[in-house]
């Protein structure tokens, strides 16, 4: 969810030293959950503040060289990145991740019918988008 591979670790280095601090307070058999789910709201609280960076070699980017770049992963990222994030982040952890929907629930704070929903949307604008992009190459 994160672009910046270094920006990344230190929200997960974030999310390991609040659970060191209330370890005391976490069960044990949650623990998964609970890093989860703090990566996942200080991954959004980023967002919201707008800590978002562009990286040097974001900046740098060739308009050109995208539009004749077939790279699977680019294109996918591409879609993903026209997604709002509450979907994004659930379509990565059903399709990447591979947690199910009460899961997601759980993690996100969301009812199990906002996953469904969102999930199913997200899924529906990817694949619009994956076919116009089809009708490009």
């Amino acid at each position: 969810m994160q672009k910046d591979q270094d920006e990344a670790k230190d929200v997960v280095q974030d999310a390991f030293t609040k659970l060191w601090e209330r370890r005391d307070q976490v069960n044990e058999e949650k623990v998964k959950s609970y890093l989860f789910t703090t990566v996942h709201h200080k991954i959004i609280d980023n967002f919201r503040r707008g800590k978002r960076t562009e990286t040097i070699e974001e900046s740098n980017v060739n308009p050109s060289i995208n539009q004749s770049s077939h790279d699977l992963s680019e294109i996918l990222q591409e879609a993903l990145d026209t997604l709002p994030e509450i979907q994004r982040s659930v379509i990565l952890l059903r399709d990447y991740e591979g947690y199910n929907y009460e899961e997601i629930a759980e993690l996100t704070a969301l009812s199990l019918a906002q996953v469904k929903v969102y999930i199913f949307r997200g899924r529906q604008k990817l694949k619009n988008y994956l076919g116009s992009i089809e009708a490009v190459l």
